[in-house]
Order: C-alpha cells, then sequence, then structure tokens
C-alpha cells in the first residue's frame, strides 16, 4: 500500500501496478494460442503485419528476429514454451525498441539537392543564456545547441570597451559580452558532433573595417580548411547539404557602411514589454484573428515592414574589409522595404532575406504566394520580435506553411512553440535539415494554407496508459496527499484545417494511468502535420501541474502500437515516463 499523511491520520492507496491495460490484455489473447496461452513466432509475425504495418516480408522476418531476441535478452519468454507471455508482450511494446519513430532511423531525405529545398534547424542570438535584456552571453548555449542538431547559429558582433577587440553580446542591452574567439571555438569543436551536414553561421556585424578584418583572420585561422569559400559573389543556385558535409558556411550582409554608435541602455527599453507567458508557453495560436484582419493592407504599412532588430543603418562610408568580404558564402539582402521589390526572383542569384516575425505575419497575408516562389530558389529567415524579453517564441509553423527555411528560436525559451521545432527537427534522423514537402516546391501550382484544403487522411490515435512518473518524481511532487491525478492532452499542429487539440478523462489516484483513450484527427496536409502530445495532472485549486511531452512528425509515426518517450519542459528526454499508444492512418 502507498500512504500518504494529513493532519493526524494516513491515506493509503492501492500500490501502482503496470499490468497491461484492458485494452492491450485483450489484444495479447486475440493472437495467443490458447493452448499455452503465449504468443509464438508465427502468431508474433501475424501481429506484425496486421497492427504494426509491417507488409514486406523482409521487414516482417527483420522485425520477428529482433522482437524474439529483445525477449530473449530480457527473459521475457515462458521458460519451455518459447513464446511471449503477456507481461513480455507488454515489456516489449513499452520498450524503447519498439518506439514511435524508428529507434534506428537515420537520414531519409534526399540531401542532394540546393539548400532552399531543406527546412533548416535556426537559433536565434545562440550565444545567450536567458532573456534578451539582461542575461548573461556565453558559448555554452552555442555548443548545447550544436550537440542538439541546431545547424544555424546567429553571432552578434560589436567593438569591446577598448574598441580594439569583438565581442558576442546583445547590442544596446545589459547583456554580459562574451568574446568571439570562444564562440568560434565552440563552433569548430562541437559543430559536427550530432550532424555531419554544414553549419550556417549568420553574424550580425556592427564592426569597424579594422575590426572586420580582425574578425576575417580569427575565423580563417580557427575554422581551417572547414570554412567554405565561394569563388563568385553571385551564385544561380545554392549547394546541397551533400556537398557541403563537413563546412561551416558565414552569412550576412556584405560589408558596406559603419556608423560608431554607443550601447544604450536607455534604447534597449523603447518598445512594447511582453507579458510573462506561462512556464511551458501559450496555447499555439490558429492565427484565426490573423486571418480576421482586413487583407487589404494599405501602401504605407506594406513599406513599414522593418527588422526590427537593433540593425544600425551606416551612414559614414569607412572603407570595406575585402578579406572580410572573401568569408560571405550567403548574402543576406540589403531589403528596399518593398516587399514586390524583396520578393522578385533574379533567376542568376541566388541570396538570403530576413524577416522579423510581425513584418512577416503581414506579409503572408498579402504576399503568400510570392513567398512561397521567392523560397524556392532563396533563403528566408524570420526572428522573434524584439519586445519578446523572456526569449519566448512565435508558433514556427506560421514560416514552415510558406516554405521560410531559417524560422529561427529562442532555443532558451522553453515552452510550446519551442517544442514544435523540436519536433520538427527529429525528423530525418535528427540531422537538422529536412526536406520541404514538394507542394511548396511546385512552381506551376502555387500552395494556399489558407485555403479550404480536403482531407487527405486520418490519424486515429489511442493512448492507453503512461508509466515512470514513479520512478522520476517524489510521491508528493504532484500532491501531497494522493497519488497523482494525470490526463493527457493529444493534438495536431500543422495547417489551420488540421490544428486541434483534445484530451482524455483524468485519471484519479494513480501513478500509472490507463486511459485507453481514442482519438481520430482529419488530416488536409499530413505532409506538414507535428503529433503534439502532453501529460498534466489535475489541480482544482491551483494550475495543473505538468507531467511531460513531446511532438513529433506526423509523416514519420511507425503506424501500430508504439511507445513514446516523454521530455520535459526543456526538451530533453525525461528519464523514465513513457507513453504507450497506437497510430493509425484511415
Amino acid at each position: 500500500m502507498t500512504t500518504y499523511r494529513v493532519c493526524c491520520f494516513r491515506r493509503r492507496f492501492r500500490p501502482a501496478s503496470n499490468e497491461p491495460s484492458e485494452a492491450i490484455g485483450d489484444l495479447f489473447q486475440s493472437y495467443a494460442s490458447d493452448d499455452s496461452g503465449v504468443l509464438g513466432e508465427e502468431a508474433l509475425r501475424r501481429f506484425l503485419r496486421e497492427v504494426q504495418g509491417e507488409i514486406s516480408d523482409d521487414n516482417l522476418e527483420e522485425s520477428a528476429r529482433e522482437v524474439m531476441a529483445f525477449a530473449a535478452e530480457q527473459k521475457l519468454l515462458k521458460k519451455g514454451g518459447g513464446g511471449l507471455t503477456v507481461e513480455g508482450f507488454h515489456r516489449w511494446l513499452s520498450s524503447d525498441a519498439n518506439a514511435a519513430l524508428h529507434p534506428r532511423r537515420g537520414v531519409q531525405d534526399d540531401m542532394t539537392l540546393p539548400l532552399s529545398h531543406y527546412f533548416i534547424y535556426t537559433g536565434h542570438n545562440s550565444y545567450l543564456t536567458g532573456n534578451q535584456l539582461s542575461s548573461g552571453c556565453s558559448e555554452a548555449p552555442i555548443i548545447k545547441a550544436l550537440r542538439d542538431g541546431v545547424r544555424v547559429i546567429e553571432l552578434d558582433l560589436w567593438p569591446n570597451s577598448g574598441k580594439d577587440d569583438v565581442d558576442v553580446l546583445h547590442g544596446r542591452t545589459w547583456t554580459s559580452p562574451v568574446e568571439l574567439e570562444k564562440c568560434l571555438e565552440a563552433i569548430k569543436e562541437h559543430a559536427f558532433v550530432s550532424s555531419p551536414y554544414p553549419v550556417i553561421l549568420t553574424l550580425e556585424d556592427h564592426l569597424t573595417p579594422h575590426l572586420q578584418a580582425k574578425v576575417a583572420k580569427m575565423i580563417k585561422e580557427t575554422f581551417g580548411n572547414t570554412l567554405h569559400l565561394t569563388e563568385s559573389e553571385a551564385m544561380s543556385e545554392f549547394p546541397s547539404p551533400e556537398d557541403l558535409k563537413g563546412k561551416i558556411i558565414v552569412s550576412t550582409k556584405p560589408p558596406k557602411e559603419y556608423l560608431q554608435t554607443k550601447s544604450s541602455k536607455e534604447d534597449s527599453q523603447k518598445g512594447g514589454v511582453e507579458e510573462e507567458e506561462s512556464v511551458w508557453g501559450d496555447e499555439i495560436p490558429d492565427n484565426k484573428a490573423l486571418m480576421a484582419v482586413n487583407r487589404e493592407v494599405s501602401e504605407q504599412d506594406t513599406k513599414l515592414y522593418v527588422q526590427e532588430e537593433e540593425e544600425m543603418e551606416k551612414t559614414s562610408q569607412q572603407g570595406v574589409n575585402m578579406e572580410y568580404k572573401r568569408l560571405i558564402a550567403i548574402s543576406l539582402t540589403r531589403r528596399k522595404h518593398d516587399m514586390d521589390e524583396d520578393l522578385k526572383v533574379d533567376p542568376d542569384k541566388v541570396s538570403r532575406m530576413s524577416l522579423g516575425e510581425t513584418a512577416y505575419e503581414k506579409a503572408t497575408m498579402t504576399h503568400g504566394a510570392e513567398i512561397i516562389k521567392f523560397t524556392q530558389k532563396n533563403l528566408l529567415r524570420i526572428f522573434p520580435r524584439t519586445t519578446r524579453i523572456t526569449s519566448s517564441n512565435y508558433n514556427p509553423l506560421m514560416g514552415w506553411r510558406y516554405g521560410a527555411q531559417m524560422v529561427a528560436a529562442n532555443m532558451q525559451g522553453h515552452g510550446r512553440k519551442l517544442w514544435l521545432t523540436q519536433g520538427m527537427f527529429r525528423a530525418n534522423g535528427g540531422c537538422g535539415y529536412v526536406k520541404k514537402p514538394d507542394f511548396l516546391m511546385n512552381c506551376d501550382k502555387m500552395f494556399d494554407p489558407r485555403s479550404n484544403l480536403p482531407v487527405k487522411t486520418r490519424l486515429k490515435v489511442t493512448v492507453y496508459m503512461g508509466d515512470g512518473w514513479r520512478f522520476d518524481f517524489h510521491k508528493t511532487h504532484f500532491d501531497k496527499f494522493s497519488p497523482p491525478d494525470f490526463y493527457a492532452r493529444v493534438g495536431i499542429a500543422g495547417v489551420m484545417a488540421d490544428t486541434r487539440m483534445e484530451e482524455t478523462k483524468v485519471i484519479m489516484d494513480n501513478w500509472i494511468p490507463t486511459w485507453d483513450h481514442e482519438f481520430v484527427f482529419p488530416l488536409a496536409v499530413p505532409e506538414l502535420a507535428l503529433l503534439r502530445v502532453e501529460v498534466h495532472e489535475s489541480d482544482n485549486h491551483q494550475k495543473d501541474d505538468f507531467g511531460g511531452q513531446t511532438c513529433l512528425p506526423v509523416w514519420e509515426l511507425r503506424p501500430g502500437i508504439r511507445s513514446v518517450r516523454l521530455c520535459g519542459r526543456d526538451g530533453e528526454m525525461m528519464r523514465s515516463v513513457k507513453l504507450l499508444m497506437r497510430f493509425e492512418f484511415v
């Protein structure tokens, strides 16, 4: 019995039991031998074919051998009979060997296409340890981002206090600087730990030509042969991730002019102040409020979509350092502040453009098709607005729906919107590059994510049960006087037609909740759909407690009954917590 003390008496509860749920038990019995009550090899093959979706004979035989080898290693086979018992069957289903994404999945996409054909795992202000206004700057967040698979690192370069060296910091704020050399060394050491595909280094340059020369020397000496240099300033097409394996690419504006300015704490406070978001973020907006806005944005508004970062418009020419200029392999376009002009596609030259989230949202209302066409050939980076002082994020699907490759995220800004980014880049072996759906590259028929799209398929999701909290948390973590009351939230983030969220009933006083709850999600664009899963502990007197989350690319889900590991708010995998779920495409 589990005991909880309440004032002067004790409350007793049944001990947690990890027996299979009724639904799993019934399924096992439907395949098990009537005589021995175990799942033999032939019955296992039938289960793998009919429930787990193993259609081809080769895959079927390989999966059957893997299951039996796992069962033998874990001593889950019945003595003498050689088959799986119901307990062994349940333990295999709940194991990491039966994960929702294939445990040995590798890179599956064609990686020989130009960079513009891929969504790229992109960081924003990659050196910050916390908020955008007063946190420290360090190489540690850069290291973590690279080890997590991030492929685009952003550094803001400013003269140090003596004007004789270069610091990395968020300018015009109270953030404490870190030396550029430390950041470059961190990138060199960790760039290809988790992925062999190229790292793009985006630089916000606030330097004199003298310091630009110093940066050029540091970059060349640090990266050596891993630095990708181009022979021509203009490319008609980007190289592919395969071509650029093991390379570091510099992307910034070509140096033009420099204006000496001071770092002003007063300036950093201009603009709106964001309200504190909840610790795991606000609900994902469906952007219906934006859709309700009059789509005829005035000509004046169209021309006001200036970048929201503190980029300096330079006015006094002091020369250009050519060594620094030659480092730039992907040039950032200097925008004309006219969307019609900015989105024109040059057939002889590719480039990168950068837009703040507010400007980008306005642009999607008036130039959605033009954005998709632009991103078929060029790179588009979207970054969070400067009023996100707490390093929160915006819905990345706003960018992906229109083909934007580089949707920049504050990796220290934990919450639902960052969870979506982490979910997207679990695809394609976690290499940091995910090939865009073909319809976003179709020049003849432009995709419109706001249109009434027909349903392509339906994803049936069954949540059977969950376990692991009893190992990872103290018994009073969720409730001082009783075991937790868990419920699960399951839904889809994608195009607006697909976005929804559902939840199970609350299971009272149980560390191993059994829900056996089924949901059906119609999907118009499964190629952009992410499965969202959260568990919370119901609390009648205050905010519900967080119990774990994950986000998975729908197009890579393995059909059948699968084990789903949950993560904490920070996106790190929890040690023991997992759910048992079933996925069926109907």
